[in-house]
């Protein structure tokens, strides 16, 4: 893995967690084994110990999965990768890793809801508080803190608000409390952001987004600092049992030879969108990192490579607006997820965020003509013309 390590993302992406096996195969095969043999009994013995390395049960490790945690942990800058069964096994996993009854997390406001779902349930339930607050705005995150604080949880750009925190600030307020800072880097993905060089313990991200890039897979993982880190979240992982299998790790790290290349892509088509979108007679707002008017332009010039290839846009019409443009579109696919070749539309309040209530969903800034956009990578001026038709259905 170490003398890819100089290289570009352009080249890692191909390369990253490719390494020798026993048949010089240019592609990692699927290994697809429930179990593995020992030589004998004291190989068996070694390896359970961990005196030896090597594969005891696909659960604990597969060579096909850990090429895959391999590659994305070369990608984040990171120690090594943990393949989960979804991002929310993922997010899950480092939830019950690193705290217990008492704790308290302080969690990005703009998150992912079912992220937002298990702390204020699960979590809850077993004696955790969350206090949920806009981690873009540094003094809300200070006042967020309890002397019990062991977490601050940051999604950025965050969903479906497109929300940027600063994620050198929010380390440095996270250590000075002795607490552990997790980053969702999904939005952006490796190419874009890395979390952990700017001072970050733990990344996840929803492998089935722009990793995967072609909708065919749900997965997550998490990327480990350090080997302690890693250890930890590895016996976490192999109790609670949601581990990703060979054939969905063999198809993930197939999609993340081409990540850096459809990145590129997915950044130019929504720069062109968002800033058609901001001057359209139906739209009220755009968020978009990319355009001046976001109030974290500055700030994600500073930590990403480039803005992304996801926009959050406010149609006139309230709820109304929203649906009339979902159910006019005919390029566009409306589908909820995202990070995929093809360009996918949703509407959070009436979608991905109606469980928090219209209470909660307007205290994290997501109004009811809120449309989230997931740029592909197809024509931009197709998809220009594909929104604009939707839009001009909108009545005034």
């Amino acid at each position: 893995m170490s003398h890819h390590k100089n290289y570009s993302d352009l080249t890692k992406s191909v390369h990253a967690g490719v390494s020798d096996n026993e048949h010089l195969a240019v592609v990692p095969p699927i290994y697809q084994t429930s179990t593995f043999k020992f030589h004998n009994a004291d190989h068996g013995a070694r390896l359970f110990s961990g005196k030896e390395d090597g594969y005891i049960y696909t659960r604990m490790g597969n060579p096909t999965v850990e090429a895959l945690e391999n590659a994305v942990a070369e990608l984040e800058k990171g120690y090594k990768g943990l393949a989960c069964a979804s991002g929310m096994a993922a997010i899950h996993t480092v939830l019950s890793a690193y705290l217990k009854q008492g704790d308290h997390v302080v969690c990005s406001e703009a998150v992912y809801g079912p992220t937002n779902t298990l702390l204020a349930t699960i979590f809850k339930k077993f004696g955790v508080e969350t206090t949920f607050t806009d981690t873009d705005d540094l003094a809300k995150v200070q006042q967020a803190l309890r002397a019990n604080t062991k977490m601050i949880y940051v999604e950025t750009p965050g969903n479906p608000t497109l929300a940027v925190t600063d994620l050198e600030e929010v380390a440095k307020v996270a250590h000075a409390q002795r607490a552990i800072l997790v980053v969702d880097n999904t939005f952006a993905s490796p190419v874009l952001q890395k979390p952990l060089l700017l001072g970050t313990d733990i990344v996840v991200h929803s492998l089935t987004k722009f990793l995967n890039g072609h909708a065919d897979v749900v997965g997550g993982i998490i990327i480990a600092k350090d080997e302690e880190s890693y250890k930890l979240m590895r016996k976490t992982l192999n109790l609670l049992g949601g581990t990703l299998g060979p054939v969905d790790s063999f198809l993930v790290h197939r999609g993340i030879k081409t990540l850096a290349m459809r990145m590129e892509r997915h950044c130019q088509n929504a720069q062109k969108i968002a800033e058609f979108l901001d001057k359209h007679p139906r739209v009220d707002k755009v968020i978009y990192p990319g355009l001046k008017s976001h109030p974290g332009y500055e700030v994600a010039k500073k930590q990403m490579k480039c803005p992304g290839g996801m926009i959050s846009f406010e149609v006139q019409g309230g709820v109304d607006g929203g649906k009339m443009v979902m159910d006019s579109v005919k390029l566009c696919q409306l589908a909820v997820s995202l990070g995929g070749v093809e360009t996918l539309i949703q509407h959070p309040a009436s979608m991905t965020h109606a469980i928090m209530g219209r209470e909660q969903r307007l205290e994290a800034h997501i109004t009811d003509g809120l449309v989230r956009l997931s740029v592909g990578i197809e024509d931009a001026d197709e998809l220009i013309a594909d929104l604009d038709q939707a839009l001009n259905k909108i009545k005034s």
